[in-house]
């Protein structure tokens, strides 16, 4: 492998690098070659860097296709990776409904991303939490057990010390924490049920869901709240909570979630995201052992979503 011949010391990934291309690398791409250069980063990273303007080859612009030739001063300035600094206290707006010393009860807006991840390494509700209670810093994840779609809305809770979390986790586990959604499903159902089957991975489409043999096991019970001629409302109650577990599990059944781009008809009722409100809560205090149970009321988007629908009757 070829070694760089740095013209500065690197100490930090964010650092400028400077070397100059070894002749055995020419006839490669730029990105190619520079892949196996610092084989640390991957190739997408480094054709991102390449597309911000962030390297460059004999003091000029450089593009990701470009040939090389061996000799060529190479300058790249990486991008600071965004997961270094992704679980910082930001000073964002909360809707809290319940707190005291070991437990934050939180009404999520959608459009609220839960925790960092890709393409949402900020301006998320961990960071939130972090300004507002700093001591959630010393808590895996900011305190979060259990997590929201980022276009589900409504209540979620935060532990704000490990005991609490700890404690929890283990009612998660044992399925006694009782978590209802409201949902706006696309067809007529005629009578509730229950859902019992395995989510995992879409074996196609990497970042979707689906009802797969080889998934966990994941259950949803239902029942319809409300008729209208071409959707109809439910009353969904989780026992599990696998990653779009509700929208899999409608979508299964043929009556996909109003407004999910994911699981929904590309074409069919106007919403800008999935209609699905986490709606009521209840677990027992992780301290005081008392059961307590929270609501939050429709965000004003659904509910103007199911106005309209009433007045079309």
């Amino acid at each position: 492998m070829a070694v760089l011949n740095y013209t500065s010391v690197v100490t930090t990934p964010s650092e400028q690098r400077e070397f100059t291309l070894p002749d055995e690398l020419a006839g490669l791409r730029l990105d190619q070659a520079l892949a196996r250069l610092i084989p640390e980063h991957s190739r997408s990273r480094i054709r991102s860097w390449i597309d911000a303007g962030r390297v460059a080859v004999a003091g000029g612009a450089a593009t990701a296709k470009q040939k090389v030739y061996g000799g060529e001063r190479i300058v790249v300035a990486p991008l600071p990776d965004p997961r270094r600094n992704a679980l910082v206290a930001q000073p964002l707006p909360l809707a809290i409904v319940y707190e005291d010393d070991a437990l934050i009860i939180v009404d999520k807006p959608a459009g609220l991303v839960v925790h960092p991840g890709s393409g949402n390494w900020d301006g998320t509700l961990a960071n939130a939490l972090l300004h507002h209670a700093p001591q959630l810093a010393a808590v895996a994840r900011a305190g979060i057990v259990h997590r929201l779609d980022k276009d589900t809305s409504g209540l979620l809770a935060i532990a704000k010390t490990p005991l609490a979390q700890t404690d929890l986790v283990r009612q998660l586990q044992a399925r006694t924490v009782r978590r209802e959604y409201l949902a706006l499903a696309h067809g007529v159902l005629m009578q509730g049920g229950s859902i019992d089957a395995p989510v995992g991975r879409h074996p196609v489409k990497r970042t979707s869901m689906a009802v797969v043999a080889s998934g966990k096991a994941a259950v949803t019970h239902y029942e319809v709240r409300e008729r209208f001629a071409t959707c109809t409302l439910l009353a969904c109650r989780l026992e599990t909570g696998r990653t779009h577990q509700i929208r899999v599990h409608l979508a299964s059944l043929k009556h996909p979630l109003v407004g999910d781009a994911s699981y929904g008809p590309r074409h069919g009722m106007a919403f800008h995201r999935q209609a699905l409100h986490a709606w009521r809560l209840g677990l027992v205090h992780p301290v005081t052992r008392k059961s307590l149970q929270w609501e939050s009321p429709l965000p004003d988007d659904f509910a103007a979503l199911l106005a309209s629908l009433r007045r079309a009757r």
